[in-house]
């Protein structure tokens, strides 16, 4: 679909003109079309509803349309734009999902969702500081969510600006006491620390709250190996990659926010020839995909 659409195109969709070709020789009367702004603006907000409901069952392709349509149909609607947004950053377009969503916060400063998902945009950007300032704007207005400021953690996290990214990461367990990627993340801050031992304890804690998180089984398995418990980091390890193998491709723990010692400890883990076979064993196989929070 077309970035903007014509107008005569929406008409035609909402069934305000007919598709009928005039007949040979006829003469084209201009006429005024009585146009219900706000029959409009409610068509734009459904198809909005539309398009989140779609993103649900994941349908991104056939929700992108709609959100688009929408911002035309009901462009002083902030939830249409935010919705757009949302669309885009999900799609890592991230230079139009800002654009949108920066259309949505003008329309209402005081959504804080709004932030939220500015800071998300700004973090997978790599533009931290900006992702701080969006994220601490959000939480102003609306204090205590733990997915901002679990957001607002790695992006201290990012900056190596450690005793604030914990702070926030607790923040977050102190509003979710289940809210086990925030502890598998301190435990990521305190082993680039120094801090093994604290961090061991963080991922058994995790591992305590979801035992098919793989992501805590596997740092664990690695600190324990590197502290020399291999049999017991290794019996982890395999463990963690049977649940999700992708944890065994380093790329993929760079983008699950693993720090530079830890990932030297585990490219020697992952050399193991029975963490070898482990990770043969189950490329076979689809992994049990589970959440990843970055």
């Amino acid at each position: 679909m077309p970035k903007h659409i014509p107008l005569i195109s929406i008409f035609l969709l909402l069934g305000l003109v007919s598709a009928q070709a005039p007949v040979a020789g006829q003469a084209l009367v201009p006429y005024a079309l009585q146009l219900d702004s706000k029959q409009l603006e409610q068509q734009g907000l459904n198809l909005a509803q539309d398009a989140v409901q779609l993103v649900r069952f994941q349908q991104y392709e056939l929700a992108m349309p709609r959100a688009e349509l929408a911002t035309q149909l009901a462009p002083k609607a902030f939830q249409t734009w935010f919705i757009l947004g949302s669309l885009y950053v999900q799609n890592k377009e991230f230079d139009k999902g800002i654009k949108a969503l920066e259309q949505a916060r003008s329309l209402d400063p005081k959504e804080a969702g709004i932030y939220f998902t500015l800071g998300s945009a700004r973090f997978q950007k790599a533009e931290y500081p900006k992702a701080i300032a969006e994220l601490e704007a959000g939480l102003k207005i609306k204090p205590n969510v733990p997915e901002a400021l679990f957001d607002l953690g790695n992006s201290y996290y990012m900056l190596k600006e450690y005793p604030k990214a914990i702070a926030q990461y607790e923040k977050a367990v102190a509003q979710e006491k289940k809210f086990w990627p925030a502890i598998n993340n301190i435990g990521l801050v305190k082993y680039e620390q120094g801090d093994v031992q604290g961090a061991i304890e963080r991922w058994q804690a995790a591992i305590a709250i979801d035992d098919q998180a793989a992501e805590p089984r596997l740092a664990a398995a690695v600190a324990l190996y590197a502290k020399g418990d291999q049999d017991k980091g290794i019996a982890l390890g395999e463990t963690a990659i049977r649940i999700d193998s992708r944890y065994a491709n380093v790329d993929f723990l760079k983008e699950n926010l693993w720090g530079e010692r830890l990932l030297s400890e585990t490219q020697k883990f992952l050399a193991n020839p029975k963490i070898q076979a482990s990770i043969a064993q189950n490329q076979a196989s689809p992994p049990n995909l589970e959440p990843t929070p970055r």
